[in-house]
């Protein structure tokens, strides 16, 4: 009988470890699986930035980027409506080098502008730009 009672006893015991082994085992998958959301939801957010920031990294052109930086500025007060894009298509004519190049600029501006949400990374992204180009661009009347 005490044989029984020994067993029985390890039995129980082996039981009871198993559950705690079992136990830390689902707590630690949990710990992984909240790391691994919390590195996706990182790399995500950090894609999503490079993905606001694409449309302005492809501006090569000091009127397209005088564009765009209006039209952000703009489009903060609300959308762009016909007034004002007319105002706006003025504006640029007058650095434009063509009308050409005032209906390109203005068409890739409400597009990238209306890709960011967020007018401070425009200006960040943009005024370095503009300022460097200042040298090779006059201003009105300028080419670019």
């Amino acid at each position: 009988m005490p044989f029984l009672i020994a067993i029985l006893g390890l039995l129980g015991a082996a039981a009871i470890w198993w559950y705690r082994l079992k136990a830390m085992n689902e707590a630690a998958s949990e710990v992984a699986d909240v790391i691994g959301r919390v590195q996706g939801n990182i790399r995500r957010k950090k894609l999503r930035k490079q993905a606001a920031l694409s449309p302005l990294t492809a501006i090569d052109d000091p009127v397209v980027a005088a564009a765009t930086l209006i039209t952000a500025i703009v489009s903060e007060h609300g959308p762009i409506l016909p007034q004002r894009e007319a105002v706006l298509r003025e504006v640029i004519a007058q650095i434009a080098a063509s009308p050409k190049k005032t209906d390109e600029a203005v068409v890739y501006a409400k597009w990238a502008a209306s890709q960011i949400d967020d007018t401070t990374i425009v200006i960040d992204k943009l005024a370095p730009f503009l300022r460097e180009s200042g040298s090779r661009f006059d201003g009105i009347g300028g080419d670019s």
